[in-house]
């Protein structure tokens, strides 16, 4: 008879789970948000809803706040969910499953090279954006590389371009990326990585090189940016001194 009931329990959890997600979601996109507003937006019971924010907050996913100004009963504040940090990892990471999902479906029905071609697409649209933050009007690569990394920064990429060795013939720029919002799916697919270095060699005018790369279990992703002959001498005196002290 357990045997018989298995199927059933199992399809429970599954759809348990399934909806405890989605007041997530919806905690993120509301919060702070009450139990009865989540329960109302989601047309299910308020006990139903506290249950699973109970074991959301059980899972650090979620937590309580008591808004001032918010009252129920006889004067005690509402109880306002909000999602914490751990919360929007998780969520991120739902998100990143799914994009490697469908990257692997495609992969398997059009081959690899259609995976390059949307690599190449969303890294045009990464170019576009990045082109209304630039102002195009540096002149030397040590300039346009800063601006590059203040540009990348805006696009939530944690970046910073740093000279290195300043005065001697291996001088060059370092730009560090501390974070990467598909680092999962670059892990999967490096070509992600391939067409964004392209990209920054073309912005830059100079050939480029990935030292590290938080999909290859770097701490940081670092591209190695040389600065010719010509250029050197033009990096300003503050670079200098900063790289003097390296």
């Amino acid at each position: 008879m357990a045997a018989q009931h298995a199927p059933q329990r199992k399809a429970r959890a599954h759809e348990d789970v399934k909806t405890r997600h989605r007041v997530l979601a919806a905690v993120l996109d509301q919060g702070p948000v009450s139990a009865s507003a989540v329960a109302k937006s989601m047309d299910l019971t308020a006990a139903a809803i506290r249950r699973h924010l109970d074991a959301l907050a059980d899972e650090g996913l979620v937590e309580v706040r008591d808004l001032a100004g918010t009252k129920i009963g006889r004067g005690r504040p509402a109880r306002q969910y909000v999602v914490t940090a751990e919360g929007h990892a998780e969520i991120s990471h739902s998100y990143d499953d799914l994009a490697v999902d469908v990257l692997d479906f495609l992969a398997r029905k059009d081959g690899r090279e259609a995976v390059a071609e949307y690599a190449a697409e969303y890294v045009d649209g990464l170019r576009a954006r990045l082109r209304s933050r630039l102002s195009h009007s540096a002149e030397t690569i040590p300039s346009r590389s800063r601006e590059l990394a203040q540009a990348l920064s805006a696009e939530g990429f944690a970046a910073s371009a740093t000279p290195v060795a300043v005065g001697t013939p291996l001088e060059a720029m370092q730009l560090c990326q501390g974070h990467c919002p598909i680092q999962n799916v670059a892990e999967a697919y490096p070509e992600f990585c391939e067409q964004e270095l392209e990209m920054f060699s073309d912005y830059l005018g100079v050939d480029v090189r990935r030292l590290s790369t938080l999909a290859g279990g770097g701490h940081v992703c670092t591209t190695h940016i040389p600065t010719s002959v010509v250029n050197r001498p033009l990096i300003d005196q503050n670079d200098r001194t900063q790289g003097g002290s390296r």
